[in-house]
């Protein structure tokens, strides 16, 4: 039986004790170093990292550009690893120190963008594209977006991080947060029975926020928990997972900033869609 913990009277920050990412937090906000953030040639300037809030990002831009729209980017690589959110040009930039932010630099004014969700909803906003334009298919594509926004960190924050990345596996949070997740991809199923795309007929900035957690989590074997949390019992996120897997945009995005996995999906850094194209390439053939 494990040692009962008592809290003390007053917290204090123990870097040691957390695991392998305790060295990259801590419990004040602001910058650790000075590092001025490098700015390419595109308009659209993104400091991120290939985890699933990042490839929202990436997948949302290269849907974009899909379409013909003017949305070139840059897509700078802030490593959570090696604490590179907390150098002061990111802190400058989101004073929350948490990856994916953006500059837009085609307005007079630059604009500065951080929160994934935020960033979604700017990108969809300015080129008029993956967001209905009914009111009410519009808010349902935001009740779903908005849904993402809470629901993600019970599966990377608190899941993921209990089942998989600490060393010693205790069973009340697992089980606490397994029960969570297993309720959300109930959530998720049950709307996906009836509608093609969670507003509905139309891909929309909700799928995109989405698919790169739950569309990962059955298709990929995210925290290699895939049996664990027997996805295959949840067939309408499969078939929508799927689907959106299958699309060119969403291959793309997905390996934007990505410094982990196979060779052939790991891009640190993307300048030009020659760069995705020269990875892609060493894709195996299905």
């Amino acid at each position: 039986m494990a040692e009962k913990y008592t809290p003390p009277k007053v917290w204090t920050f123990d870097k040691e004790n957390g695991g392998a990412w305790a060295g990259t937090n801590q419990p004040v906000s602001g910058a650790t170093h000075e590092k001025i953030l490098a700015v390419g040639n595109h308009p659209i300037q993104l400091y991120s990292m290939g985890t699933p809030n990042g490839q929202k990002i990436t997948i949302l831009l290269e849907e974009l550009l899909a379409l013909g729209k003017d949305a070139e980017y840059d897509a700078h690589l802030v490593s959570i690893r090696e604490g590179t959110q907390f150098s002061s040009g990111f802190v400058e930039l989101n004073p929350n120190s948490k990856i994916p932010a953006m500059v837009d630099y085609s307005t007079d004014t630059p604009v500065e963008v951080f929160e994934s969700g935020s960033i979604l909803l700017y990108l969809a906003d300015k080129y008029q594209a993956f967001l209905p334009t009914s009111i009410n298919q519009r808010t349902t594509a935001l009740n779903w977006l908005f849904w993402l926004q809470g629901s993600a960190p019970y599966l990377g924050g608190g899941f993921g991080h209990f089942y998989y990345y600490i060393d010693e596996k205790y069973e009340y949070p697992i089980d606490r947060f397994t029960m969570e997740v297993k309720r959300q991809l109930d959530v998720l199923d049950k709307r996906l029975a009836n509608n093609r795309y969670l507003a509905g007929d139309e891909y929309s900035i909700a799928d995109i926020a989405t698919w790169p957690w739950y569309g990962n989590l059955v298709l990929n074997n995210s925290y290699e928990a895939a049996e664990f949390l027997a996805v295959h019992e949840y067939k309408n996120v499969v078939r929508w997972a799927t689907e959106i897997s299958q699309r060119e945009a969403v291959q793309r995005g997905r390996i934007v900033n990505r410094t982990f996995g196979e060779e052939w999906e790991q891009l640190a850094e993307r300048h030009s869609a020659a760069d995705i194209d020269e990875v892609l390439k060493n894709k195996p053939k299905d």
